[in-house]
């Protein structure tokens, strides 16, 4: 007999941007493909968000695209996608059969374009929210991250509102002086939830060959080794802004996600840890509902915020 034999069950699902989620564990965008990939496993999670799509297909930045650091690995994949087309008449129709939430990620290098993949996927059958990343450069700006000026931020979401009736969740770069200037302002143009936050930047060299390791030269750092900095700027933004947070940056246990949600996450997402170990949402979420049980929680939500101080 199970240790939790006898007791109620814990009630995993959240409610975020409006959207039901069986369980508060995502499948971050770029590490679980287009959700198809990694097959049986999709439906563990609460849901699944896609790999980056832009308006034009990709090839992505030159080899090697990744490289294994202390705690974690750095990519400079380039944004590498089928485009739009593809990814609405090749992809959706696979995704249809998940027994999960999709959410799809887009990115462009104008304004316009994100607004333009948000009204092609407004009205793309199984899409049950939008994830903005604004991590990308801002060719109209110079090359700077939109998510690094909140002006240029709010520019996007408001776009992106205006086109479409998804639930909208705005991806914020840690790569800022502050990110609750930039929260602030996505919130008011619209954002129905953050997402935060996406790799820092790190680079690393081939000593021998005296060459940059990564294709890119520089690269996103992601892994257990950003946790802590992931959990501050979740820990500030949680309490900056009054629409939900999801919390991701190295979590790769139960533990990992928990803190998380104690810092005021009302959901995580999990990437790096997924190619260590494809099964890591099976632990977490196995994790989070012991957790419950041993502090007589009856729902999973209930951890959001309660951190103590």
């Amino acid at each position: 007999m199970s240790p939790a034999a006898g007791k109620r069950p814990v009630d995993l699902s959240v409610s975020l941007a409006g959207i039901r989620l069986k369980n508060p564990v995502i499948a971050a965008s770029g590490t679980f493909g287009y959700g198809t990939e990694y097959d049986g496993l999709a439906a563990e999670f609460g849901a699944v968000i896609t790999k980056t799509v832009t308006l034009a297909s990709r090839p992505g930045n030159a080899p090697p695209r990744l490289c294994e650091t202390a705690s974690g690995m750095l990519n400079s994949i380039g944004l590498a996608n089928v485009g739009i087309d593809a990814f609405i008449s090749g992809k959706l129709p696979a995704l249809a059969g998940l027994d999960t939430a999709v959410i799809a990620n887009i990115a462009g290098d104008r304004t316009d374009e994100y607004a333009a993949l948000a009204r092609r996927l407004d009205s793309a059958p199984g899409i049950a929210a939008l994830e903005v990343n604004i991590s990308c450069p801002n060719v109209n700006q110079g090359g700077s991250a939109f998510g690094a000026d909140p002006a240029a931020a709010a520019a996007v979401t408001a776009a992106v509102r205006r086109v479409t009736g998804l639930p909208l969740i705005v991806k914020l770069t840690p790569n800022v002086s502050d990110i609750i200037p930039v929260a602030r302002a996505v919130e008011a143009a619209g954002a129905d939830a953050l997402s935060l936050i996406n790799t820092l930047f790190g680079m690393r060299i081939d000593i021998e060959r005296r060459r940059p390791a990564l294709g890119g030269v520089t690269g996103g750092l992601s892994g257990p080794a950003i946790l802590p900095v992931a959990l501050y700027h979740v820990h500030r933004a949680a309490r900056a802004v009054s629409i939900p947070v999801i919390g991701l940056g190295g979590i790769s246990s139960a533990c990992d996600a928990i803190e998380f949600m104690l810092a005021g996450a009302a959901a995580v997402q999990i990437g790096t840890a997924t190619f260590v170990e494809p099964g890591t949402v099976r632990a977490v979420t196995a994790g989070l509902e012991a957790y419950c049980l041993r502090h007589g929680l009856a729902r999973a939500s209930s951890i959001t915020g309660r951190l103590l101080a």
